[in-house]
């Protein structure tokens, strides 16, 4: 049984441009973070309209907190030469949420297969390079309902765990939507739960 993920690596925000040159290419790489694949077109559009010229617009992602999902394209560059050296560069990182795009400009003379794998290979780390790794947790969405009666212990247990309120409801039947970490929740729960008045359940939006 594999072990249950609380919490997963991915960057803070997105690269400066890395230029590396081999024989003539010009390679530009970028990183960028992502939370879903709609992300993926939206990044690369922008760059097309500034590299108009440029032959290659080859990529690697991976998302979700295993990083499971992942797509790598080559863009017509002979297969796997590009996009899983990408990815690789991602997973030696242990990095998700994270679009690698690398720009090539063709330099007049033939890298070959193994040429374009160290090339790419390169890229995609002297852009990972640029960006500083964090850590973000998982979390879980819960709905609290209980009475204003229950109002006092509810709000000293958000406090006491350092929950995050994401809308609240107050008057004589109240519920509040929280934010708690994975790793906490079952703790959370059981907190709650010894106040008979509250009433939990998991919901997503």
């Amino acid at each position: 049984m594999s072990q249950e993920t609380f919490e997963f690596q991915t960057i803070e925000s997105s690269s400066n441009e890395i230029l590396y040159k081999d024989k003539g290419s010009k390679f530009f790489g970028y990183a960028f973070p992502i939370y879903n694949e709609n992300d993926v077109n939206d990044t690369i559009g922008p760059l097309k309209e500034k590299h108009k010229t440029a032959g290659h617009f080859c990529y690697a992602y991976r998302l979700g907190a295993d990083g499971d999902i992942y797509k790598v394209s080559d863009d017509g560059e002979p297969n796997n030469s590009a996009g899983m050296p990408i990815l690789g560069q991602l997973q030696a990182k242990n990095i998700t949420n994270t679009l690698v795009v690398i720009v090539r400009y063709f330099g007049g003379t033939k890298l070959g297969v193994g040429g374009l794998i160290s090339a790419y290979r390169t890229a995609a780390k002297h852009s990972l390079d640029e960006c500083k790794i964090t850590t973000r947790h998982i979390k879980e969405k819960i709905l609290v309902r209980f009475s204003y009666s229950e109002l006092r212990h509810v709000m000293r247990i958000v406090k006491k765990f350092s929950l995050t309120i994401l809308e609240q409801h107050q008057e004589l039947e109240c519920w509040l939507k929280i934010l708690v970490k994975k790793r906490d929740l079952e703790l959370v729960k059981s907190t709650f739960k010894s106040h008979h008045k509250i009433k939990l359940e998991i919901f997503n939006d």
